[in-house]
Protein backbone atom coordinates (compact mmCIF):
# COMPACT_ATOMS: atom_id res chain seq x y z
CA UNK A 1 0.00 0.00 0.00
CA UNK A 2 1.22 3.48 -0.85
CA UNK A 3 2.15 5.41 2.28
CA UNK A 4 4.19 8.45 3.32
CA UNK A 5 5.42 11.59 1.58
CA UNK A 6 5.34 11.49 -2.22
CA UNK A 7 6.49 14.90 -3.47
CA UNK A 8 5.32 15.92 -6.92
CA UNK A 9 8.54 16.30 -8.92
CA UNK A 10 8.83 19.73 -10.54
CA UNK A 11 10.08 19.76 -14.13
CA UNK A 12 13.37 21.67 -14.34
CA UNK A 13 13.82 23.84 -17.44
CA UNK A 14 16.80 25.67 -18.86
CA UNK A 15 16.33 29.41 -19.33
CA UNK A 16 15.41 28.71 -22.98
CA UNK A 17 12.50 26.49 -21.88
CA UNK A 18 14.04 23.12 -22.74
CA UNK A 19 14.14 20.39 -20.09
CA UNK A 20 17.20 20.47 -17.84
CA UNK A 21 17.93 16.77 -17.37
CA UNK A 22 20.99 17.31 -15.18
CA UNK A 23 18.94 19.32 -12.70
CA UNK A 24 16.28 16.61 -12.87
CA UNK A 25 18.86 14.01 -11.85
CA UNK A 26 19.96 16.19 -8.92
CA UNK A 27 16.35 16.75 -7.88
CA UNK A 28 15.56 13.03 -7.83
CA UNK A 29 18.59 12.31 -5.64
CA UNK A 30 17.76 15.31 -3.42
CA UNK A 31 14.17 14.22 -2.81
CA UNK A 32 15.16 10.67 -1.92
CA UNK A 33 17.92 11.95 0.37
CA UNK A 34 15.34 14.21 2.04
CA UNK A 35 13.36 11.09 2.98
CA UNK A 36 10.69 10.89 0.27
CA UNK A 37 8.87 7.56 0.42
CA UNK A 38 7.93 7.80 -3.27
CA UNK A 39 7.70 10.32 -6.09
CA UNK A 40 4.78 11.76 -8.06
CA UNK A 41 5.37 12.56 -11.73
CA UNK A 42 3.64 14.81 -14.27
CA UNK A 43 1.08 16.26 -11.87
CA UNK A 44 -0.04 19.86 -11.62
CA UNK A 45 3.09 20.86 -9.67
CA UNK A 46 5.19 19.18 -12.39
CA UNK A 47 3.68 21.46 -15.03
CA UNK A 48 2.58 18.22 -16.65
CA UNK A 49 0.00 20.21 -18.59
CA UNK A 50 2.85 21.88 -20.54
CA UNK A 51 4.81 18.75 -21.44
CA UNK A 52 4.79 17.05 -24.83
CA UNK A 53 4.27 13.30 -25.06
CA UNK A 54 7.85 12.70 -26.16
CA UNK A 55 9.13 14.79 -23.24
CA UNK A 56 7.08 12.78 -20.75
CA UNK A 57 8.42 9.52 -22.16
CA UNK A 58 12.02 10.71 -22.06
CA UNK A 59 11.67 12.05 -18.54
CA UNK A 60 10.05 8.87 -17.25
CA UNK A 61 12.80 6.73 -18.75
CA UNK A 62 15.50 8.91 -17.16
CA UNK A 63 13.76 9.07 -13.77
CA UNK A 64 13.22 5.30 -13.65
CA UNK A 65 16.93 4.79 -14.35
CA UNK A 66 17.96 7.39 -11.77
CA UNK A 67 15.65 6.08 -9.04
CA UNK A 68 16.82 2.51 -9.71
CA UNK A 69 14.11 1.00 -7.54
CA UNK A 70 14.83 3.11 -4.47
CA UNK A 71 11.25 4.40 -4.17
CA UNK A 72 7.95 3.81 -6.02
CA UNK A 73 6.83 6.16 -8.81
CA UNK A 74 3.24 7.38 -9.14
CA UNK A 75 2.65 8.71 -12.65
CA UNK A 76 -0.21 11.06 -13.55
CA UNK A 77 -2.09 9.65 -16.54
CA UNK A 78 -5.49 11.34 -16.60
CA UNK A 79 -6.86 12.83 -19.81
CA UNK A 80 -9.96 14.55 -21.17
CA UNK A 81 -10.83 11.41 -23.15
CA UNK A 82 -11.19 7.85 -21.86
CA UNK A 83 -9.31 6.17 -24.72
CA UNK A 84 -6.44 8.66 -24.38
CA UNK A 85 -6.29 8.10 -20.61
CA UNK A 86 -6.15 4.33 -21.20
CA UNK A 87 -3.25 4.77 -23.62
CA UNK A 88 -1.35 7.14 -21.30
CA UNK A 89 -1.86 4.70 -18.43
CA UNK A 90 -0.54 1.76 -20.43
CA UNK A 91 2.48 3.79 -21.51
CA UNK A 92 3.18 4.79 -17.91
CA UNK A 93 2.96 1.18 -16.73
CA UNK A 94 5.21 -0.02 -19.56
CA UNK A 95 7.66 2.80 -18.74
CA UNK A 96 8.11 1.76 -15.11
CA UNK A 97 5.33 3.41 -13.09
CA UNK A 98 4.50 1.66 -9.85
CA UNK A 99 1.06 3.28 -9.68
CA UNK A 100 -1.07 5.79 -11.56
CA UNK A 101 -2.61 9.05 -10.36
CA UNK A 102 -5.67 9.79 -12.47
CA UNK A 103 -7.85 12.88 -12.76
CA UNK A 104 -11.40 12.37 -14.07
CA UNK A 105 -12.26 13.85 -17.50
CA UNK A 106 -12.63 17.60 -17.01
CA UNK A 107 -13.53 19.06 -20.42
CA UNK A 108 -16.85 17.31 -21.00
CA UNK A 109 -17.68 16.54 -17.41
CA UNK A 110 -19.32 13.11 -17.02
CA UNK A 111 -21.88 12.11 -14.41
CA UNK A 112 -21.17 9.49 -11.76
CA UNK A 113 -21.69 6.56 -14.14
CA UNK A 114 -19.43 8.18 -16.70
CA UNK A 115 -16.69 8.66 -14.11
CA UNK A 116 -17.08 5.05 -13.02
CA UNK A 117 -16.79 3.85 -16.65
CA UNK A 118 -13.66 5.97 -17.19
CA UNK A 119 -11.81 4.52 -14.19
CA UNK A 120 -13.09 1.02 -14.91
CA UNK A 121 -11.71 1.27 -18.45
CA UNK A 122 -8.28 2.30 -17.18
CA UNK A 123 -8.27 -0.44 -14.55
CA UNK A 124 -9.07 -3.09 -17.18
CA UNK A 125 -6.07 -1.97 -19.25
CA UNK A 126 -3.37 -2.04 -16.53
CA UNK A 127 -2.14 -4.21 -13.68
CA UNK A 128 -0.78 -1.50 -11.34
CA UNK A 129 -2.69 0.41 -8.64
CA UNK A 130 -4.73 3.50 -9.51
CA UNK A 131 -4.97 6.58 -7.28
CA UNK A 132 -8.13 8.59 -7.98
CA UNK A 133 -7.26 12.29 -7.89
CA UNK A 134 -10.23 14.04 -6.32
CA UNK A 135 -9.36 17.63 -7.19
CA UNK A 136 -12.55 19.59 -7.99
CA UNK A 137 -10.87 22.98 -7.54
CA UNK A 138 -8.87 22.11 -10.66
CA UNK A 139 -11.14 19.72 -12.56
CA UNK A 140 -14.54 21.13 -11.57
CA UNK A 141 -15.65 17.48 -11.38
CA UNK A 142 -17.09 16.55 -7.97
CA UNK A 143 -16.67 12.97 -6.79
CA UNK A 144 -18.73 12.39 -3.64
CA UNK A 145 -17.67 9.85 -1.02
CA UNK A 146 -20.25 7.20 -2.08
CA UNK A 147 -18.86 7.25 -5.65
CA UNK A 148 -15.25 7.00 -4.46
CA UNK A 149 -16.18 4.17 -2.08
CA UNK A 150 -18.03 2.33 -4.85
CA UNK A 151 -15.00 2.56 -7.14
CA UNK A 152 -12.76 1.34 -4.33
CA UNK A 153 -14.96 -1.72 -3.84
CA UNK A 154 -15.90 -2.54 -7.45
CA UNK A 155 -12.92 -1.52 -9.62
CA UNK A 156 -10.05 -3.92 -9.11
CA UNK A 157 -7.09 -1.56 -9.41
CA UNK A 158 -8.57 1.50 -7.69
CA UNK A 159 -6.66 1.23 -4.44
CA UNK A 160 -6.14 4.80 -3.28
CA UNK A 161 -7.41 8.37 -3.54
CA UNK A 162 -5.79 11.76 -3.30
CA UNK A 163 -8.37 13.94 -1.57
CA UNK A 164 -8.10 17.59 -2.63
CA UNK A 165 -11.75 18.52 -2.19
CA UNK A 166 -12.11 21.07 0.64
CA UNK A 167 -12.68 20.64 3.48
CA UNK A 168 -10.14 17.88 2.94
CA UNK A 169 -9.94 16.62 6.52
CA UNK A 170 -13.70 16.08 6.74
CA UNK A 171 -13.81 14.25 3.40
CA UNK A 172 -10.77 12.17 4.36
CA UNK A 173 -12.54 11.05 7.52
CA UNK A 174 -15.77 10.21 5.71
CA UNK A 175 -13.94 8.25 3.01
CA UNK A 176 -11.81 6.37 5.55
CA UNK A 177 -15.01 5.13 7.20
CA UNK A 178 -16.50 4.05 3.86
CA UNK A 179 -13.59 1.94 2.53
CA UNK A 180 -11.58 -1.01 3.80
CA UNK A 181 -8.31 -0.61 5.67
CA UNK A 182 -6.24 -1.51 2.60
CA UNK A 183 -7.36 1.58 0.72
CA UNK A 184 -4.75 4.36 0.90
CA UNK A 185 -5.94 7.95 1.31
CA UNK A 186 -3.49 10.74 0.53
CA UNK A 187 -3.77 14.47 1.01
CA UNK A 188 -2.83 17.09 -1.53
CA UNK A 189 -3.09 20.89 -1.90
CA UNK A 190 0.53 21.14 -0.76
CA UNK A 191 -0.18 19.39 2.53
CA UNK A 192 -1.82 22.42 4.14
CA UNK A 193 -4.01 20.22 6.36
CA UNK A 194 -1.55 17.35 6.72
CA UNK A 195 -1.98 16.80 10.45
CA UNK A 196 -5.77 16.96 10.38
CA UNK A 197 -5.85 14.55 7.42
CA UNK A 198 -3.53 12.07 9.16
CA UNK A 199 -5.72 12.29 12.28
CA UNK A 200 -8.74 11.29 10.18
CA UNK A 201 -7.26 8.36 8.32
CA UNK A 202 -4.89 9.61 5.61
CA UNK A 203 -1.65 7.65 5.25
CA UNK A 204 0.31 10.11 3.16
CA UNK A 205 0.56 13.41 1.36
CA UNK A 206 1.70 14.63 -2.07
CA UNK A 207 3.13 18.16 -1.76
CA UNK A 208 5.55 20.05 -3.99
CA UNK A 209 9.29 19.32 -4.12
CA UNK A 210 10.85 21.97 -1.91
CA UNK A 211 9.87 21.07 1.68
CA UNK A 212 10.10 17.29 1.60
CA UNK A 213 12.08 16.84 4.80
CA UNK A 214 9.58 18.96 6.76
CA UNK A 215 6.62 16.79 5.75
CA UNK A 216 8.62 13.62 6.42
CA UNK A 217 9.67 14.83 9.86
CA UNK A 218 6.14 15.91 10.80
CA UNK A 219 4.79 12.47 9.85
CA UNK A 220 7.56 10.77 11.84
CA UNK A 221 6.75 12.92 14.88
CA UNK A 222 3.06 12.10 14.62
CA UNK A 223 3.81 8.38 14.37
CA UNK A 224 5.98 8.67 17.50
CA UNK A 225 3.21 10.46 19.41
CA UNK A 226 5.13 13.75 19.47
CA UNK A 227 2.18 15.93 18.52
CA UNK A 228 3.43 19.16 20.06
CA UNK A 229 6.74 18.88 18.22
CA UNK A 230 4.93 18.04 14.99
CA UNK A 231 2.68 21.09 15.28
CA UNK A 232 5.62 23.30 16.19
CA UNK A 233 7.59 22.39 13.05
CA UNK A 234 4.53 22.37 10.80
CA UNK A 235 3.37 25.78 12.03
CA UNK A 236 6.70 27.33 11.06
CA UNK A 237 6.32 25.96 7.53
CA UNK A 238 2.63 26.90 7.13
CA UNK A 239 3.19 30.48 5.90
CA UNK A 240 5.35 29.16 3.06
CA UNK A 241 2.91 26.33 2.33
CA UNK A 242 0.09 28.91 2.13
CA UNK A 243 2.16 31.16 -0.13
CA UNK A 244 2.72 28.27 -2.55
CA UNK A 245 -1.02 27.62 -2.80
CA UNK A 246 -1.55 30.76 -4.88
CA UNK A 247 -3.06 29.57 -8.17
CA UNK A 248 -0.52 29.69 -10.97
CA UNK A 249 2.37 30.85 -8.76
CA UNK A 250 3.09 27.88 -6.50
CA UNK A 251 5.32 26.10 -9.00
CA UNK A 252 7.40 29.24 -9.49
CA UNK A 253 7.83 29.59 -5.73
CA UNK A 254 8.89 25.95 -5.30
CA UNK A 255 11.39 26.26 -8.15
CA UNK A 256 12.93 29.41 -6.69
CA UNK A 257 13.30 27.60 -3.37
CA UNK A 258 15.02 24.69 -5.11
CA UNK A 259 17.36 27.11 -6.87
CA UNK A 260 18.20 28.59 -3.45
CA UNK A 261 18.89 25.03 -2.24
CA UNK A 262 21.28 24.62 -5.21
CA UNK A 263 19.25 21.74 -6.63
CA UNK A 264 17.96 23.48 -9.79
CA UNK A 265 19.94 25.84 -12.01
CA UNK A 266 16.91 27.84 -13.14
CA UNK A 267 13.45 28.68 -11.83
CA UNK A 268 12.08 28.90 -15.38
CA UNK A 269 8.43 27.90 -15.83
CA UNK A 270 6.45 27.32 -19.00
CA UNK A 271 3.48 29.44 -20.00
CA UNK A 272 0.71 29.55 -18.83
CA UNK A 273 2.42 28.94 -15.48
CA UNK A 274 3.17 32.32 -13.94
CA UNK A 275 6.48 33.56 -12.52
CA UNK A 276 6.78 35.45 -9.26
CA UNK A 277 7.47 39.17 -9.64
CA UNK A 278 10.22 41.00 -7.73
CA UNK A 279 7.96 41.71 -4.74
CA UNK A 280 6.83 38.10 -4.65
CA UNK A 281 10.45 36.95 -4.62
CA UNK A 282 11.16 39.11 -1.59
CA UNK A 283 8.08 37.77 0.16
CA UNK A 284 9.16 34.23 -0.68
CA UNK A 285 12.65 34.75 0.75
CA UNK A 286 11.18 36.07 4.01
CA UNK A 287 9.05 32.93 4.38
CA UNK A 288 11.86 30.62 3.29
CA UNK A 289 14.12 32.04 5.96
CA UNK A 290 11.61 30.99 8.64
CA UNK A 291 12.28 27.30 7.94
CA UNK A 292 14.86 25.92 10.39
CA UNK A 293 17.88 23.95 9.14
CA UNK A 294 17.23 20.25 8.75
CA UNK A 295 18.36 18.42 11.87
Amino acid sequence: MLKGVYPIVVTPFHDDGSIDHESLDRLIDHLIEQGAHGLGLFGNASEGYTLLGAERAEMLKRIVKRVNGRVPLVVSSGHTGTDAAVQLSREAEDGGAGALMVLPPYFLKPDGEGIFFYFQSISAAVKIPIMVQDAPLMSQVPMPVPLLARMAKEIANVRSAKVEAPPTAAKTGALAKAVNSGFAIFGGLNGQFLIEEIDRGAVGTMPSSDLTWVYVRVMEMLAAGKRAEAWSLFSVALPLIRFELQPGLGVSAAKHNLVAQKVLKSARVRHPTQSLDSIGLEELKTLRDLIPPRS
